[in-house]
């Protein structure tokens, strides 16, 4: 369990472990969580504890817990005002995506071609949805999507089913304009104490 200082956190750390401890499908682990990461993005406490993370700009996470026995990964991004984030998808891992604090737009995508040429890929904008602190969404695995930031500083708190840092998963990268697709391994982790 965590040692964090703050009494949301470590309570859903507690009962996201009672999910994965009871229930063994991906999908309908994630959708039980929802609910959870939820109640924790309305905690008033994370939300000013946030204030003072570091930006995660340049292709980074903060890794705020791995579970020892169930392999879920909490981590947090840091976004800098009006912030491009780049198309993408996160292989066969299940996330969830909640808005802490600030506004982020979630962008998804649908691919066109038949996937047949390994370096070529055609999507296109599917939807755009917007998200403020409270907000959820539920990204399943292989679907292409971007996260854009707001006019302010925003902060995000994700679920992942499993760990999708540096080194261990291959997801695809999208340019769009140009009609490619690329293997990439997720973003650097930097380990982030609450306490």
């Amino acid at each position: 369990m965590p040692s964090s200082a703050i009494p949301a956190f470590n309570d859903f750390i507690r009962r996201v472990r009672q999910i994965w401890k009871s229930e063994s499908d991906e999908r309908r682990r994630m959708e039980q969580s929802i609910p959870l990461l939820q109640q924790l993005l309305k905690d008033e406490t994370l939300r000013k504890h946030s204030a003072q993370w570091p930006s995660t700009e340049g292709h980074k996470n903060l890794r705020l817990y791995v579970d020892p026995d169930y392999h879920f990964v909490v981590n947090a991004v840091v976004r800098t005002p009006n912030r491009k984030g780049g198309v993408h998808d996160h292989a066969d891992a299940w996330v969830l995506y909640g808005v802490l604090d600030g506004s982020e737009s979630l962008e998804r995508y649908e691919r066109l071609d038949d996937g047949s040429q390994p370096e070529r890929a055609q999507v296109r904008l599917l939807s755009v949805t917007t998200g403020t602190p409270g907000k959820v969404d539920l990204v399943a695995p292989n679907a292409i999507h971007a996260e854009q930031g707001g006019p302010a500083r925003s902060v995000a708190i994700i679920l992942r089913s499993r760990p999708l840092g540096e080194g261990t998963v291959l997801q695809n990268a999208y340019d769009v304009a140009g009609n490619t697709v690329v293997k990439r391994y997720g973003p650097a982790q930097i380990d982030y104490d609450l306490r």
